[in-house]
This record gives C-alpha cells, sequence and structure tokens, in this order.
C-alpha cells in the first residue's frame, strides 16, 4: 500500500445548489477534469471523491456532490446522497454564486451542520476578484470569492482550507498511546479469506505501519502459530488478534499479557469506545423476537462463513437469545427506522471517516438504541471482558 486510503483522509466536501460551479471548483483544486462540468443543471447525479496532498496538512480527499435544490425524478435520491458524504465532513464547502442569497434548502442545512461544529467554508463562485471575503455569516470559519474558468482565487482557498485542517484534530492512530520505541506488539493475524491474494485487511496493515512509526517491533503470527513463539512471551508489551480467533488466542497467551483485538483498536480509533460499553448491558436482556441490526460500512464478498451474515447471528443465538430477528444491511437505515431495532452491531469502520462513524453512533444514542462495535461483541460474547479493555484504558 503506497497511498492513504480516503477512509484515512480528512474530507473535504462541495456543496450547495445546481449550476454553482461546484463540478469547476472540484476540477481547479485537484488540477484534474474529474467531475463532468455542463450548464445543464443536475448534471453531477452523484457523489465524486478524489484523493489529493494538501501542503502542510497532508493527504485529503475532496467530495463533489450532487445540488441539493434537486427536484428531478430521482432528485430526492441525489439530495441523500450529498447529504450522507456531509456527515463525513471535517470541513463543509458551500459553494454558491456570487451575490446569489442563499437557498432556504441551503440555510437550513448549514443551521445543521453548524449545530454539529462542521467548519463551513462560504465560496462565491464567477466572481471578478479572487481572494478571501469579509465573512457574511457570523458563523462562517471563513469566506472566498474564486473564478473556476480564469483559475482565480484557488490558491487563496486551498491555503484557507489548510489553516482551518491544522485546527481539527486529526483521527488517532490505531495503537497511539499503547505502544513505544523497542517495544514488542505480537498481531495474531489469521489469514482473511476475504482478503484478496497477497492482501491483509486494512486494520492489520494500519496497526502495523504504526508500530513500525513509533519505532516498535511486530511479531505477526497466524493463529495456530502461536506455540512456535512462547519463548518470547515475557518480552511481548502487547498482543493484538483478529476478534474471531478471541477464544483460542486468549486460552494461549499467558493471563497477565495486554490482548485486544484489531476490531476495538478501530472503535476507539473510529469512534467512541468507551460510550459503546453500557449498550453491553442490551445483550443480556435481549428478549424473543428483539431485533438486531448487523451494519458493515464495507462491501466486501461474502464468504462462507461470513462474520456479519454467519458468525455474528450463529453467537447470539447460542450465547444470548435463540429466538430473534436480524437484518445485515450495508446501508445505515433512516433516523425514523432506526427505532424498529433493540440492538445495532457495527463493524469496526475502517472504510470510512471517523467523523461518519461518530455520527452513526450519536444517530442510534438520539434514536435510544445500544449501538456496539462487532470486536466489542466477539470480545464479550467469548467472556474476554474485561482482558479485551484493559490495555485501552477504558474499563
Amino acid at each position: 500500500m503506497t497511498q492513504t486510503p480516503l477512509s484515512e483522509r480528512r474530507r473535504i466536501v462541495l456543496w450547495g445548489r445546481r449550476n454553482a460551479g461546484k463540478s469547476s471548483l472540484m476540477n481547479a483544486l485537484v488540477q484534474q477534469e474529474v467531475s463532468i462540468v455542463s450548464a445543464v443543471p443536475g448534471t453531477t447525479t452523484d457523489t465524486v471523491s478524489r484523493a489529493m496532498e494538501l501542503i502542510p496538512v497532508g493527504p485529503v480527499a475532496l467530495t463533489d456532490t450532487a445540488g441539493i435544490d434537486d427536484e428531478e425524478q430521482l432528485g430526492a435520491l441525489r439530495v441523500d446522497r450529498s447529504l450522507q458524504a456531509l456527515e463525513g465532513a471535517d470541513i463543509a464547502l458551500w459553494v454558491l454564486p456570487r451575490n446569489a442569497e442563499p437557498l432556504d434548502r441551503e440555510r437550513q442545512l448549514l443551521k445543521k451542520l453548524l449545530a454539529r461544529n462542521v467548519p463551513v467554508v462560504a465560496v462565491r463562485t464567477f466572481s471578478e476578484e479572487a481572494g478571501p471575503l469579509p465573512i457574511s455569516h457570523a458563523d462562517l470559519a471563513a469566506e472566498y470569492a474564486v473564478n473556476n474558468p480564469r483559475r482565480m482565487g484557488h490558491r487563496e482557498l486551498l491555503e484557507g482550507l489548510a489553516q482551518i485542517l491544522s485546527t481539527v484534530a486529526e483521527e488517532p492512530t490505531p495503537l497511539q498511546g499503547l505502544v513505544g520505541k523497542g517495544d514488542l506488539v505480537l498481531l495474531i493475524t489469521p489469514v482473511d479469506s476475504a482478503a484478496p491474494r497477497g492482501r491483509l485487511i486494512l486494520p492489520q496493515v494500519e496497526t502495523i505501519r504504526d508500530a513500525l512509526d513509533r519505532e516498535a517491533a511486530c511479531l505477526v503470527v497466524q493463529e495456530r502459530q502461536l506455540s512456535l513463539y512462547r519463548h518470547l512471551y515475557p518480552h511481548v508489551s502487547l498482543a493484538v488478534t483478529d476478534s474471531q480467533a478471541f477464544a483460542s488466542v486468549s486460552a494461549e497467551l499467558p493471563p497477565q499479557m495486554p490482548l485486544t483485538s484489531f476490531s476495538l483498536l478501530f472503535a476507539r480509533k473510529k469512534a467512541d469506545l468507551s460510550a459503546m460499553i453500557p449498550s453491553l448491558k442490551a445483550l443480556d436482556h435481549l428478549k424473543a423476537g428483539a431485533r438486531i441490526l448487523i451494519w458493515e460500512a464495507c462491501r466486501h464478498h461474502r464468504q462462507e462463513e461470513d462474520i456479519a451474515t454467519v458468525k455474528i447471528p450463529r453467537l447470539l443465538q447460542s450465547r444470548f437469545q435463540p429466538d430473534l430477528v436480524w437484518t445485515v444491511s450495508r446501508d445505515w437505515p433512516p433516523t425514523d427506522q432506526l427505532r424498529n431495532y433493540d440492538l445495532i452491531i457495527a463493524c469496526g469502520a475502517c472504510s470510512i471517516t471517523r467523523t461518519r462513524m461518530l455520527g452513526q453512533v450519536q444517530k442510534a444514542r438520539d434514536a435510544g438504541v445500544p449501538i456496539l462495535n462487532f470486536g466489542l461483541f466477539l470480545a464479550y460474547a467469548n467472556g474476554l471482558i474485561p482482558r479485551a479493555l484493559q490495555p485501552l484504558g477504558v474499563m
């Protein structure tokens, strides 16, 4: 892996009305023709994301969206996609034509973004002069003028975006605060059948890289090889296992060895792990007919022993309640449908941003629905709480 995944890049999302110049601005900022530009309203029908390096911040992703005033036959779906993209925004780039008054929809969405403390930068297009403008709305982070055809004002805009992002907290790394220089990290990584040949899954790759960045040593083994390295156990500062091997790995390793899982590392990295822990109580109070949502952010190919469709339902029935109704979905339900569920079990969220995952967790909490992470559920189901949480300092 030589490029930072989109899920690890801070996200700048362009939004506004149709024909405001969003796609032209996107092309100008990434210096590529990635979005189709046309005078026909509604040309952008779906979100388009591109990676770029924003000096001195580093890797970011820009996302172009459909106009929020789209009233065509499929307009509601397009607008919904735009709103979903904004849920993961670290900066919301509000694009509107020079001298145009905000639409009611724009005012409403601006209010919602500001309520979530998302920095909103207004960009006035079709301007004769370019550069920073006086802030017309007290809560805007900044306001700029650009002329896309003449390529004016984009340098100043990028410099301003970099300055704002420098104040936005970065997503934590998997091993942050857990290991340091000279530590030995034991990584138990079964070869996942869902990963392409010659590849590791993203949480494993990121954890290995983070250990190396921290000048820690990594011992990467499959669970059936653990016994070959017992002589190194006294030197291990932290062991991290695939959640599905929790039980066998815990039985092999000394009880005093700090042990957690890749999924729990990512629950801490991508969301608020401590806020999920109280939801464990819901597992012991599931009643017959309880409705469970098993939610996955990524769209990997399903395997015979798929964790979401096979393993988690099996554990739910065998360990907690045999008569359950579960739904496996890769789409997050609308807020009014969340209340139909008694529990949500979410994946590790390695394919989406922390901002978006925190938003999903908050929606569940607002709906009064307990929410867990795959790794948290598997650790509890296998009797490994509190052991699996102790290294993370959340018990």
